[in-house]
Order: structure tokens, then C-alpha cells, then sequence
């Protein structure tokens, strides 16, 4: 297992802190509009980035975690009239990946974003970021795709995937696609989104069955699908690692659970990370794991400090499994 990262860089300094930190693998893009990323911008930004001592692991496909309104690929998930195009466009971008020897591509299909109410105080007074159902504007109208019910949202999901996954298995790059965060009611928006329930996930995963084909697999995400994550997630790490569908792991805690929840560092959640690391080494899981969203906390580097103590915390939970030999060093 490798101690990865996805934060953005502000400048190349943050990418030697990374390496500094321990961090050795990367999701990091280059510069530019992903659609126009070439080859030779692909084997640039790799070689600088193994210059500092980093290896580019993963980038992010132009199907972000934004709403649909701020997508570099809207039309995907919209069915609009540049459907076919921007899923060529993406079809020739995995190619490059493939011929660069890059192995993976994270995305999102992703419609309204990722919902939440206001921040709520954390640890110390740190401001975390929080769903509460409650506080939600439950009517709220629907946006650019209108009402958009499960059997249609199914089908563009298909249309997608018939597209990218034979073109992902010819380049040899795995295809790791974040799940709906977080779960909401159905028409939510407008929209039903389907890879908001563990059931959700499990049939994505099985469509157009290729080892190419998985998941960016966020166990905050996960957890807030769940009643009791604290005791439910090692059963759902256990049914996607058995079968070789986690391709990424966001990893990432909560408090609380289903439609009310709050995000925190790894070390004060409902769910164990330390016994959820384990598992994923017992599983063979053989990618990274990285951060994913922190609390905001105090600081002149607020960002910088709170994701260099999850580097640390995972760092640590990293070499007891090697100490133990359940990975290797």
C-alpha cells in the first residue's frame, strides 16, 4: 500500500513538502485544461514530479466532483448534444494516459455536487464540514439537468461506461470513480443519484465487469451511506476489495451517519482507520491511500498543517503493518 496524495499543489515547494512527509506516490495533475493534456505534457509533468522524488500515480479525467453547471464535460452526464464528442475527447486522453505509462484516472459523475449545511465546530475549534438533513433545503428546484429519476441517470451512466471501459482496458489504465457524496433522498434537486447506496455501488461495479473498471473508493463517502459505519464499513471494504474493485482509497472519517454526519481527522470518527487499514493490507490491496477533505483549522498554513497530520497518522498506521509484515516495505 502506498501513502498517496491529492491535494493541489500551490507550487513545487508543496510538492517537495509532500516527499518530505513521507507521501511517495501522487494524483497530481498538469497544468491546463485535462482535455488538451498531450503526451508530451504527461511525461513532463511525470518526470518533474520523480525529479522531487514523487511518482504520478493518478490524475483526475475532466469529470470532477462540481456541479454539473461548473463541469469541464457537462454534457456526459446531461445527455446534451456534445455527448459524443467529450467522450471521445476523454477516450483519446486515457489513450495518452496508456501510452505514457500512466496506470490509473480518477472521476466523478457527479450532477449537484457535494450537498452540505453549514460548518460546525470541531476538535480544538476547528470549523468541519457537516450534512445535516434537516438543515438541507429539502424542495430545493432542480438545476441544469433538470428532474432526472434513476432509470435515465442508470442509462447515461452506461452510455459512459460503454464508451471508456474497452478504451481503459486497451491503454491499461484503471478507471477509479468516486461515489455520490453524500447519500440524499431520492429527487433531491431533481435528481435520483445512484451511487449514493452501497447497493448503488455494487451494480456500477459490475456493469461492463472489467478489471479496469472500480472505484476511487472514499470510506468517508462510504460511511455516510451507512447507519452505523462504525461497524458496517469493514463488511462493505471486505465485498469491493475480495473483488478487486477499490482502484484508489479517500481515506477519510465521519461522525455520525446517514443523512447526519460531521467530517474529522481519521483519529476521532466512528470508524476505526486503523483497523480499516488493516483489512485493506489483509485484502492485498496494493494502491494508495490519501487524504481526502480535513477539517479547516487555525494556522498560517491551515491546509498544509492539517493534511501533514493525516500523512503522519497514516504514515505511522503504514509502518506497524510493515513491522508486522502484512505489507512489505
Amino acid at each position: 500500500m502506498l501513502l498517496g496524495t491529492q491535494i493541489a499543489a500551490r507550487d513545487d515547494d508543496d510538492y517537495r513538502m509532500m516527499a518530505q512527509l513521507g507521501v511517495t506516490h501522487v494524483c497530481a495533475d498538469p497544468p491546463g485544461n485535462p482535455h488538451g493534456w498531450s503526451v508530451d505534457d504527461l511525461a513532463r509533468h511525470r518526470d518533474k514530479l520523480a525529479d522531487i522524488g514523487l511518482t504520478l500515480e493518478m490524475v483526475q479525467l475532466p469529470m470532477s466532483s462540481h456541479p454539473i453547471e461548473k463541469s469541464q464535460s457537462p454534457d456526459i452526464l446531461l445527455a446534451g448534444p456534445e455527448r459524443d464528442a467529450q467522450i471521445s475527447s476523454i477516450c483519446r486522453l486515457i489513450e495518452r494516459l496508456g501510452e505514457v505509462g500512466l496506470p490509473s484516472a480518477k472521476y466523478n459523475l457527479n450532477i449537484i455536487g457535494i450537498p452540505r449545511s453549514e460548518p460546525e465546530p470541531g476538535r480544538g475549534g476547528s470549523r468541519n464540514s457537516t450534512f445535516r438533513w434537516e438543515k438541507m433545503q429539502q424542495d430545493a428546484q432542480p438545476g441544469a439537468a433538470g428532474v432526472l429519476d434513476e432509470e435515465e441517470n442508470w442509462a447515461r451512466i452506461a452510455y459512459f461506461l460503454d464508451a471508456v471501459v474497452p478504451v481503459a482496458e486497451s491503454a491499461r489504465v484503471r478507471l477509479a470513480c468516486h461515489p455520490h457524496d453524500p447519500y440524499t433522498p431520492p429527487g433531491f434537486r431533481g435528481v435520483t443519484r445512484v451511487l449514493g447506496t452501497v447497493e448503488g455501488l455494487k451494480r456500477f461495479v459490475q456493469m461492463n465487469e472489467s478489471p479496469w473498471h472500480g472505484l476511487n473508493f472514499c470510506q468517508g463517502t462510504v460511511g455516510e451511506m451507512l447507519d452505523d459505519p462504525g461497524t458496517e464499513i469493514f463488511e462493505v471494504i471486505r465485498w469491493f476489495g475480495e473483488r478487486g474493485k477499490i482502484f484508489n482509497v479517500h481515506f477519510r472519517n465521519i461522525r455520525g451517519g446517514k443523512l447526519s454526519f460531521m467530517e474529522v481527522f481519521p483519529d476521532e470518527g466512528d470508524m476505526d482507520m486503523g483497523a480499516s487499514m488493516r483489512l485493506y493490507a489483509e485484502l492485498g490491496y496494493p494502491y494508495m491511500l490519501m487524504p481526502d477533505h480535513v477539517p479547516k483549522i487555525s494556522g498560517p498554513d491551515p491546509r498544509g498543517a492539517a493534511f501533514a497530520f493525516v500523512y503522519g497518522y497514516m504514515a505511522a498506521q503504514l509502518e506497524a503493518l510493515r513491522r508486522e509484515g502484512l505489507i512489505r516495505a
